[in-house]
């Protein structure tokens, strides 16, 4: 029954007696070890200890009562203010709070990123050291936390959706024993007020409550954005009010709206018992607005509240504080003296100042040993050296850094070895030898982990090739993935796919034609038009031990869903250090459709800010098909960009199309050639081809490389060998100037040292800075084409030997 109701407090002295006083005395104690700690986290940073301090004071008392319906096996996926949460599940302790403030780069007192994240930004570890799964069921489970307002949204979204399948997909039981107690397990998410204003927050609402899932969002409501009060936000101020027309009926299925004030202990806890038992067994979205919390120290410890906030409000807050209130409440209750209280008071502050000095020890012995041993060198060579003078300055000024870092010895050392740099020294030697163990060493604390370092990484899947008999059929291309696709679909009950028409159609481009009809709605699943959340899913469900192929219908459209590849998929494994994967595929289709809209190619967009996501550009089904079977046996998160024009282009279907596979980053050498290496990928490979029988009818010989993978690119430097022989390379993509092009020739010219064996200068062909106009003429002359490439090869060949190819034009 919908509760549509505010929750307030019980009047009942039989409903309070039922509270045990152990458990109110240790919230109460708990509650007071998280306030210190952000506390005295704000004092560390003004005392120069730590970077910056963000906290989640003022919504304790609402955090216990959350936790308290909080299983193992749930999920969340919260935002930097849950730090009582965490603690209450004991995902981060009081030492992990203040390890993470001073970002110790070691898992073993900082897991949740390694010191890779700012303080309170929490997450379990659902991979151990070896990248293999842990058992979900046996542990409270919170994704890494994020900074981006409401990021945390697309994702919780998919944690939740995850529930859903495991209930209802009976064949997945088989995979279910570490991930799901047949969908019993909640995602719990929780946001501020003021990031409800962003559209990520509406459209993960919205679909939560057409898709019918376990979601539970707490809305901690401090009534401010930073400065900004939710009157200038927020549509009828209150995000309750606002979300009224999602909110179900008896008839029409929606979400459970619940309203409640974030000092009432009592309220708190009935509120998000009723709130799990509809989550929990009815499968129905719940948001809860937790109303009247405060922010006693202000957003963060780069500005105070009281610039912002009337004296009305200060005051306000501060007799309505959750602790003050709390107190309070124990107190009339009976659940404890004045003295009682004050005793725990006086140990919690206690408790919080021992952990915080323990980690502050931990982390700078962690540091002293590397820094010792280079002060001691550098001693060393102050006694070899002529430069005495130069090298005792440099102590002096290393030995006034009250706390030194890593960053200072190497600074250090660094200023040493160029102070000497003309002089044969044993002491030189043992610096030169430090240092570079301690770049390599911090090349691995802050480096790591941007992509898959397990046995399942795609590079790691051996190559098959396809196979052909006398009798394979020519097919359009899109039979060959959907062929590959059924086969998958057959065999992994954990793989499912959805997107904007993938279902009943089966994709504007018929790759899952009559999968949905096999398999079932909830494995080849219809969305709305909602790309951000389309991720989201993914994300979340491949978090939780799922295979999500998650269509983005054209590439265009993939800018929709940015932020949450970007800021969330790209940077999971790295940001938690390993501690987690998501290794899901996001399809999408793009290239030489016609129209500002349909047919563009941001490549450049897509290789600077998906770092950490594999990139691959086939140029035929055959290599997308290939491409899937490798992502699908491995555990990185990859984007598929497949040629629009190559559906009904006829390709053979390969006997073993569910099983060959496409390795990663190996380029394809598709024309041989002595002249000119030209390295493309994608639908320019046809259109590079094409001007490569050109160019050889005029006596040009161009070598034609296909990378089909970006990310990774080339790891055999398979161009680096074709330019030795050439000794002139070009490149050609459809994105505009200084976009996929430079990323090539860096990776190239630099990264390859592909430079030394170049006799003229490296060329790239691109689409014109525009996206390109409509019609045949528009796509001419807006995008590059035989004609460009023949031009520019020729004017290569010109230039080196223009008795041989005089000018044309």
């Amino acid at each position: 029954m919908p509760m549509r109701a505010t929750v307030s407090k019980s009047k009942t002295a039989s409903k309070v007696a039922k509270f045990d006083k152990q458990m109110v005395l240790d919230d109460y104690k708990l509650a007071l070890e998280s306030r210190h700690a952000s506390i005295l986290g704000r004092k560390e940073v003004f005392m120069g200890n730590a970077k910056f301090g963000i906290f989640g004071d003022g919504k304790e008392v609402a955090q216990l009562a959350l936790a308290k319906i909080f299983k193992q096996g749930d999920w969340r996926s919260g935002y930097y203010r849950d730090q009582t949460w965490l603690m209450a599940l004991r995902v981060g302790n009081l030492s992990q709070f203040f390890a993470q403030l001073y970002a110790h780069a070691d898992v073993a007192y900082e897991p949740c990123t390694g010191g890779r994240l700012m303080n309170v930004h929490y997450g379990s570890r659902s991979l151990d050291e070896n990248g293999e799964w842990l058992n979900q069921l046996n542990m409270h489970n919170s994704t890494t936390d994020m900074s981006p307002t409401s990021i945390q949204m697309p994702r919780l979204l998919g944690l939740a959706y995850a529930s859903k399948l495991y209930r209802n997909i009976p064949d997945l039981q088989q995979y279910a024993d570490n991930f799901s107690l047949k969908g019993n397990e909640i995602a719990f998410g929780s946001i501020g007020d003021g990031a409800c204003a962003e559209g990520i927050f509406y459209e993960t609402i919205n679909a939560a409550g057409v898709l019918q899932v376990p979601m539970l969002v707490s809305v901690w409501d401090d009534h401010y954005a930073i400065s900004v009060h939710r009157s200038l936000q927020t549509t009828k101020v209150e995000i309750s009010k606002a979300l009224e027309g999602f909110q179900r009926t008896d008839t029409e299925k929606g979400i459970e709206i619940i309203k409640v004030k974030g000092w009432d202990y009592e309220a708190l806890i009935h509120a998000y018992r009723y709130a799990e038992s509809v989550c929990r067994e009815e499968h129905v979205p719940v948001l809860v607005h937790v109303d009247e919390v405060t922010q006693p120290q202000g957003h963060s410890t780069s500005g105070s509240h009281e610039r912002y906030k009337s004296k009305e409000r200060l005051e306000w807050e501060h007799k309505n504080d959750c602790i003050v209130k709390f107190r309070e409440w124990i107190l009339k209750n009976g659940f404890a003296s004045n003295t009682d209280l004050t005793e725990i008071e006086n140990t919690a502050k206690i408790t919080v100042r021992k952990a915080r000095d323990e980690a502050w020890h931990e982390y700078n012995a962690s540091i002293k040993s590397e820094t010792d041993k280079a002060f001691f060198y550098i001693s060393l060579l102050e006694n070899e050296t002529s430069k005495k003078s130069d090298i005792q300055k440099i102590k002096e000024d290393y030995q006034k850094i009250s706390n030194p870092m890593r960053m200072d010895a190497i600074v250090a050392v660094k200023n040493s070895l160029r102070a000497v740099r003309e002089e044969n020294l044993s002491a030189k030697r043992y610096l030169q030898e430090w240092l570079r163990d301690e770049i390599n060493e911090n090349n691995r604390r802050y480096s790591s982990h941007v992509y898959s370092e397990s046995e399942y990484s795609p590079l790691h899947v051996a190559e098959i090739k396809p196979q052909y008999t006398a009798n394979s059929p020519v097919v359009d291309g899109r039979e060959v993935l959907n062929a590959c696709f059924d086969l998958a679909l057959q065999r992994d009950p954990r793989i499912f796919a959805i997107g904007e028409d993938v279902g009943r159609i089966g994709d504007v481009n018929q790759g899952f034609a009559g999968l949905q009809e096999k398999y079932g709605v909830l494995r080849v699943t219809d969305t709305g038009i909602r790309e951000t959340t389309i991720i989201g899913q993914g994300i979340g469900c491949a978090q939780r031990g799922l295979r999500p192929i998650c269509e983005i219908q054209y590439l265009d459209y993939l800018i929709y869903g940015l932020e949450p590849l970007c800021d969330d998929l790209a940077s999971v494994h790295y940001r938690s250090k390993g501690g987690h994967k998501a290794p899901m595929i996001v399809r999408t289709r793009g290239h030489r459709l016609e129209g500002v809209w349909h047919s563009g190619s941001p490549i450049g967009m897509i290789l600077s800010s998906l770092r950490g996501i594999y990139v691959c550009v086939p140029r035929n089904m055959i290599q997308a098909a290939g491409f899937y079977n490798t992502l699908l046996k491995s555990d990185n998160p990859a984007l598929v960009v497949e040629c629009l024009n190559t559906y009904r282009q006829k390709e053979r279907m390969p006997a073993n199309v569910g099983e060959f596979t496409v390795p990663l980053g190996v380029p394809e050498i598709l024309l041989e050639g002595t002249d000119v290496t030209i390295v493309t990928y994608g639908a320019m490979c046809k259109i590079v081809l094409e001007a490569a029988h050109m160019l050889n009818a005029v006596g040009i010989h161009c070598e034609v490389i296909d990378v089909q993978s970006l990310i990774p690119f080339d790891v055999h430097h398979i161009i680096q060998k074709s330019i030795q022989k050439t000794n002139r390379v070009v490149f050609a993509d459809e994105d505009v100037p200084g976009g996929a092009t430079a990323y090539m020739m860096q990776q190239t010219i630099e990264g390859q040292n592909a430079y030394k064996y170049l006799d003229h200068t490296p060329v790239t062909i691109t689409a014109q800075e525009h996206r390109p106009a409509y019609g045949d003429d528009g796509d001419y002359f807006s995008k590059p084409n035989p004609d460009n490439v023949f031009d520019k090869v020729y004017e290569i060949m010109n230039e080196l030997n223009p008795a041989k190819f005089p000018e044309l034009y």
